[in-house]
């Protein structure tokens, strides 16, 4: 098997380039080798990582691929970030992943032997460095050669054109993370085998579960930035309530401190005023802003190394609840505070959702709008309540926002805790505006309140406490901020 390789075809639009600017573009250019000591972040942290990987699967070839670009439109692609096992494996995050693949040898007694495939630093005896449009020097900027991506990662390195001769002819037994590369998928014809390649995929996310110290300290670092682009929402309330898609200028303002202080956000910011809010993943923020109304803003910062915070707060755009509003904020606010309370090792994994659900039940019960008791709505054979609030109260939080989803059921949502497990809390209420069931006052209020938390030895840090919670809180922080 081939695989595909950089392109110096000219596009339609490209000048011609004659043998003497070759020639010239081909000579006198210094050395810019990498600093010596450059390592990847938290680079101790990953031959453990990979010797665990590695004890799961003795004697077989495993295949973690970065992925492979995707276009956004003609020659522009999309902004690339490697796949998040790739990164947990090797610690590399850059856009210049793509492509790259992660093989762990069957190495005997040794267990495996990591070997990196990647395309190298463009050469300046050729012509990709300055006309390949795709992984050119002078159009996407520099990669490492061979040495310093070894370097980089303690890991040894070879040439990607190398993997199309190991994936030819005979394989030893071989499981891949499928779905990731589609050149490798083909090359190794996956097909019919299905099971075995989704056992890698389960046991890559089940290994990511709990977290060590240095993650843990980034997905603080990713927490702490994402508080800050809170505060700035805040203060350009004013200038966003003008403008006649307040919801976007407030994406553009969360987004620049995320881009600024990480990688960028770690999802797509909703920005969910008024009705919009009762859409679980609102966005499009195209709507304009009334301070009459709130605003649910759920949105989270990837640091460099890409990991990802996860918050929402729910704020009156005119600085002060309604009557109305503060109820409904509040029987979230003890949802939350009740889920919250059922965070401890050994608890099961849903058993904060649980404690959660019972009190909307409940609540909605007290209200009126629940027609029967919350205990019958909340019999698994029935959930009636779920209408107004409909999907899960968190999940895991790590590499990706939504983190450890190929684990096995009971490793994840039929699992139990453990101290070290990073999660979300985030019940909420969706009461739609075209709702009958519900008083015209209710109708159009979504609420969603969410956390970020990380299991302890006797309980839950609460990591993203530094946003306030309670209605008076968020009333004095917001008038704090507007001055």
């Amino acid at each position: 098997m081939t695989l595909p390789q950089p392109g110096l075809t000219a596009g339609s639009h490209d000048l011609p380039v004659s043998p003497a600017l070759d020639a010239f573009m081909a000579s006198h250019w210094a050395a810019t080798p990498l600093p010596a000591d450059r390592r990847v972040p938290g680079h101790s942290g990953f031959p453990g990582r990979r010797a665990r990987l590695s004890a799961a699967f003795p004697g077989e070839r495993l295949i973690v691929p970065a992925g492979r670009l995707k276009v956004r439109c003609n020659d522009l692609d999309h902004r690339f970030r490697p796949h998040s096992a790739y990164v947990w494996l090797t610690g590399l995050t850059g856009e210049d992943q793509a492509d790259h693949v992660l093989v762990l040898e069957p190495a005997g007694a040794a267990g495996h032997e990591p070997v990196l495939y990647v395309r190298p630093r463009s050469p300046r005896d050729g012509g990709e460095f300055y006309r390949d449009r795709r992984y050119g020097e002078f159009w996407v900027g520099r990669r490492p050669d061979l040495t310093e991506a070894a370097q980089l990662t303690g890991l040894r390195t070879e040439h990607l054109d190398d993997l199309g001769k190991l994936l030819t002819g005979p394989q030893p037994p071989t499981r891949v993370l499928a779905g990731t590369d589609p050149f490798v998928d083909s090359a190794l014809d996956l097909d019919g085998d299905s099971l075995r390649h989704g056992e890698l995929a389960a046991v890559l996310s089940e290994l990511r579960l709990v977290k060590d110290t240095w993650e843990v300290q980034q997905l603080q670092l990713a927490v702490d930035h994402t508080v800050s682009g809170f505060e700035d929402v805040v203060r350009a309330l004013p200038t966003a309530l003008r403008h006649h898609r307040g919801e976007r200028w407030i994406e553009g303002v969360f987004d620049l401190r995320a881009r600024a202080e990480g990688n960028g956000p770690s999802y797509t910011t909703i920005a969910a005023s008024g009705a919009h809010a009762c859409v679980l993943h609102w966005i499009r923020n195209d709507g304009a802003l009334d301070p009459n109304s709130l605003l649910l803003l759920d949105a989270g910062v990837e640091t460099d190394t890409l990991y990802a915070a996860d918050i929402t707060r729910t704020l009156p755009l005119g600085g002060t609840f309604t009557p109305v509003q503060r109820q409904a904020y509040e029987l979230v606010l003890a949802a939350q505070s009740a889920g919250i309370a059922a965070l401890r090792p050994g608890a099961r994994f849903r058993d904060f959702h649980r404690a959660a659900m019972r009190v909307i039940a409940e609540g909605l019960a007290d209200w009126g709008v629940l027609r029967i008791p919350a205990e019958q709505a909340l019999a698994e054979d029935n959930g009636l309540y779920r209408r107004y609030t409909l999907c899960g109260s968190g999940h895991m939080l790590g590499l990706d926002y939504h983190d450890c989803a190929k684990a096995r059921a009971d490793r994840y949502v039929d699992g139990t805790l453990e101290a070290g497990m990073v999660l979300t809390v985030e019940p909420g209420l969706y009461l739609q505006p075209d709702d009958e069931t519900l008083p015209l006052e209710l109708r159009g209020l979504g609420i969603r309140i969410e956390d970020d938390l990380v299991i302890t030895e006797d309980g839950a840090h609460l990591m993203s406490g530094a946003l306030p919670r309670t209605v008076n809180d968020i009333e004095s922080w917001m008038a704090d901020l507007l001055g």
